[in-house]
């Protein structure tokens, strides 16, 4: 299997946004709308002094011409690090899919997929790794 380089900086962005995850989950559990979840998350990064894109607009070159609105990512944080929100009964493979694409389009090393509707938040986030990036 490839081996990805994913940085110091990246990591601590991940961890941070993990926490923040832990933070939003402990007040409300699974149960809200996704929209709720992304509110409670700007909020929480952003209070941790983080830099947020929410809800980017990532437009797709097609034979030559801009497909504007194509993509839609939930959350950049700090130009380096993917967030995707769930709140789904489980992750299927298209929410994988869907992050993999993300992050070759935006050339990045690391997404995290986190779906809130669960228990335990732990059981909801999965480090995405785009294979094909190269540092």
């Amino acid at each position: 299997m490839k081996q990805v380089v994913i940085s110091a900086e990246t990591e601590r962005l991940a961890t941070q946004t993990v926490d923040a995850a832990y933070a939003v989950h402990r007040t409300f559990g699974p149960g809200l709308l996704e929209r709720a979840y992304q509110d409670c998350m700007v909020i929480e990064l952003g209070l941790r002094g983080l830099q947020l894109e929410r809800e980017k607009i990532l437009p797709l070159n097609y034979r030559g011409q801009t497909v504007e609105n194509a993509y839609r990512l939930d959350l950049l944080i700090n130009g380096t690090l993917l967030v995707e929100l769930k709140t789904v009964e489980s992750i299927q493979p298209i929410h994988r899919v869907q992050t993999t694409t993300y992050l070759k389009l935006l050339k990045l090393p690391l997404g995290l997929l986190i779906n809130f509707n669960v228990p335990l938040i732990k059981d909801g986030i999965t480090r995405v790794l785009n294979l094909d990036f190269q540092s």
